[in-house]
């Protein structure tokens, strides 16, 4: 390269900081613009009244490879769910573990009314198979729905609707189990391998770490610019140029215009497709509504730091004791949960936090549950684009767009932070490769 590009990132989430770190590391010019005052993309904080609360159950997987490589661990000062979950049904409350990191759980797991013998002795066999599996091959091999690859293999109806359609649900926003068997695989190896996190600040501090490291390696950052278009033009002055052709691109914002040698969309997903004209660009999603409740301190669900599943189809879908995982979520004289429920919901926020009371009232008869305070409640209409199975065959590649214009978020890889990360990386190395050819 003969003189320093400049490549424009579009869109602070994820994907785009990580780009614009691994473009400025490249020896790039990156400038990242955001049209929020704050990057993050979907993963976001709201901090108020001494309590934290994320956009949506958003949870970091720590064994997530992009993870590990892109983040400082350490430096998040991770809070760790306790492995397995609580299921609460008509007939109470019970405990699944992992036995092989939690001795001590080993009874009451093995007692569990939704986990026979054989199901337990299929999810060690499953463990320890995935677990040594290469993450990198799990999309390369067949595909088929969650509820069929589980039943293939022998898993029975009662583990299957009593806990992973809800623990699934909970990562898929799908419990119907109709999602590709691949992210399955691929979750479930993650799992096995690492353990459900939150940072102590809240999982915005995973995009401010990753901002820092973009400005550590030279990159810009500005927030509270919008891209309204792009046009990628060319040496012989035609409005979209062939990529390689050397055309430079314009950005319009409403801050103004911004040329560059490249640009990279990393905006949500009907945004990218707007900008850049690639149809492939998935924009039919997945929603949640997640609704923050305050309790006084001594509320114990006595979870030991565990989800709390719903295994019937009425109510939230799952519950979360937030500050029994993280005392950093709420002050010292309250307990925080929250409750999940799948899809875009018409309810009220009031109706909805009645249906949380009844179904807790529900799960612990000998409790009362009349001091539940909605705190906030976060609806999330596109939390994951539709993943069923073979979606990855008709998702869009990095270098689709016409013109030095790539693109960079989950939907080219799949639905989550892992699929976010790696795809910034992917991106930033086809910029850095096209260029210096």
């Amino acid at each position: 390269m003969p003189s320093t590009p400049r490549v424009l990132v579009a869109g602070g989430g994820l994907a785009g900081l990580v780009a614009a770190r691994h473009l400025a590391a490249g020896g790039v010019d990156a400038a990242l613009v955001e049209r929020r005052e704050t990057v993050g993309g979907r993963v976001r904080t709201l901090e108020r009244d001494g309590y934290r609360f994320d956009r949506g159950f958003q949870v970091l997987f720590t064994a997530y490879p992009a993870a590990r490589r892109e983040l400082d661990l350490e430096r998040l000062e991770l809070r760790r769910f306790a492995p397995g979950a609580t299921i609460a049904g008509p007939n109470g409350r019970s405990t699944l573990a992992d036995p092989l990191r939690q001795p001590a759980t080993v009874s009451a797991t093995v007692s569990n009314p939704y986990v026979s013998v054989g199901d337990a002795i299929r999810v060690a066999r499953l463990w320890w198979t995935l677990r040594r599996s290469d993450p990198d091959d799990t999309f390369a091999g067949g595909d088929d729905r969650i509820d069929d690859y589980l039943r293939e293999r022998g898993f029975s109806d009662r583990f299957v609707e009593g806990f992973v359609a809800p623990f699934y649900g909970g990562i898929t926003l799908d419990r119907s189990l109709s999602t590709s068997a691949n992210v399955f695989e691929y979750t479930f190896r993650t799992l096995a391998a690492g353990e459900i996190a939150v940072p102590a600040a809240g999982m915005e501090a995973i995009p401010a770490q990753l901002a820092d490291r973009v400005r550590a390696a030279g990159g810009t950052i500005r927030t509270g610019v919008e891209i309204e278009s792009i046009a990628a033009g060319s040496d012989d002055g035609s409005s979209r140029g062939e990529r390689g052709d050397g055309g430079p691109v314009t950005a319009a914002t409403d801050d103004g215009t911004i040329d560059a040698d490249a640009v990279v969309v990393a905006t949500d997903p009907p945004t990218a497709r707007e900008l850049t004209d690639v149809a492939a660009i998935p924009t039919d999603g997945r929603g949640c509504v997640t609704q923050y409740y305050a309790l006084p301190a001594a509320v114990d669900l006595e979870t030991d730091r565990r989800l709390l599943l719903n295994a019937t189809d009425r109510g939230p879908n799952h519950v979360v004791p937030h500050s029994a995982v993280a005392p950093e979520y709420a002050p010292d004289d309250a307990t925080l949960i929250s409750a999940t429920f799948l899809g875009d919901r018409e309810e009220a926020d009031a109706s909805l936090a009645d249906r949380t009371r009844r179904a807790l009232e529900s799960w612990y008869p000998d409790r009362r549950f009349d001091g539940l305070e909605t705190l906030h409640t976060a609806r999330v209409p596109f939390a994951q684009f539709m993943q069923p199975p073979g979606f990855r065959d008709r998702l869009p590649d990095t270098r689709d767009p016409t013109g030095p214009v790539y693109l960079a978020g989950d939907y080219t890889r799949w639905s989550s932070i892992q699929g976010a990360m790696e795809s910034g990386r992917q991106a930033a190395k086809a910029v850095i490769d096209d260029l210096s050819e």
